[in-house]
């Protein structure tokens, strides 16, 4: 019988593609925008509560500013992945980054997702669903051809990896 490596925690060596810096831009600008704009027209229209609504608004920008000018970038500096014969490495997060590693023979279903402005944008999420209480990996941010190939790819070595992904 063969030994496979243990994987290790260690930092994967890929970036994600630099127009996902756009994409969580984006993502950030559709979930502020309607709520500065709310906060904008109950400021113009809601006259008495004005001394309050200022507050918000205020609030309201330095979020989505936060949201959608140092988000990303950060992000961008943060997120990794890489894809071995023994396993899949992912280093997410921007405020609580979360580092993981699923061997190859823990992994049940490898996905290329790919939403609305994933498309636009031609990028793809990797989801790397394991045998795990903490949840599928999710690797978003990728190249569409590349995110399938790592799905091709990985689907083959977990189909032939020994173990019952348990």
């Amino acid at each position: 019988m063969t030994h496979m490596p243990t994987p290790q925690l260690r930092p994967p060596k890929h970036r994600v593609e630099r127009r996902a810096i756009v994409w969580w831009t984006l993502q950030s600008a559709l979930f502020a925008g309607p709520i500065l704009i709310g906060l904008i027209i109950a400021y113009a229209l809601w006259e008495d509560a004005r001394p309050w609504l200022i507050i918000l608004l205020i609030g309201a920008g330095v979020l989505a500013f936060i949201g959608i000018v140092v988000e990303p970038w950060w992000r961008f500096a943060v997120h990794r992945w890489e894809d071995t014969d023994q396993a899949v490495y992912a280093l997410t997060g921007w405020v609580v980054r979360e580092w993981r590693v699923a061997p190859l023979s823990r992994i049940q279903t490898v996905d290329a997702v790919r939403g609305p402005l994933e498309q636009l944008l031609g990028l793809s999420t990797l989801r790397v669903t394991t045998a795990s209480s903490s949840g599928a990996i999710n690797i978003g941010g990728l190249d569409k051809d590349v995110a399938e190939q790592a799905a091709e790819r990985l689907t083959t070595i977990a189909q032939i990896t020994p173990g019952d992904a348990t």
